[in-house]
């Protein structure tokens, strides 16, 4: 499903741009993509678009507020993608509201606790359903699937 995303990400220039269901799966189909894995990634794109339509619901947060982590996000997202996680949000890089949307999405991914590079993916996901744009070293950090690559180096 995430290699799906990836292709995505790279070949339309923004989220708005991707064609309706039918079109990109028929063309993700052409691409090579299993049904699978198609099927998969459409239901978690349409998630996705639901939870960023939705976000405006979300509470604004102060810049003094702390984002204490729940037993049950914890053991899903797994102590490497919380740490990435309070990464971006020291470095800035994410907003109050696009981190909850990326943990709202990563609860949504079946496997636990996630990989460094399965939360790279979700966070480029939920930046690139905002149209924002993403600082060029943390494109990089993003794009780089290394597992062991550690976020704070």
């Amino acid at each position: 499903m995430f290699d799906v995303l990836v292709y995505l990400y790279e070949n339309y220039g923004a989220f708005e741009a991707c064609p309706d269901a039918s079109s990109l799966g028929r063309s993700l189909a052409d691409a090579g993509f299993d049904d699978d894995e198609i099927r998969e990634a459409l239901a978690w794109l349409q998630g996705l678009a639901r939870i960023v339509e939705d976000a405006g619901d979300l509470p604004l947060e102060s810049g003094t507020s702390l984002r204490v982590y729940t037993p049950t996000e914890l053991d899903q997202l797994g102590p490497a993608a919380v740490g990435f996680l309070i990464y971006l949000d020291s470095a800035r890089q994410l907003s109050p509201r696009q981190r909850e949307i990326v943990i709202e999405r990563a609860l949504a991914i079946t496997d636990s606790p996630l990989s460094i590079a399965t939360i790279k993916i979700i966070v480029l996901m939920v930046l690139w359903s905002h149209s924002a744009d993403v600082d060029f070293l943390l494109l990089e950090e993003l794009l780089d699937d290394d597992d062991e690559t550690h976020a704070m180096h």
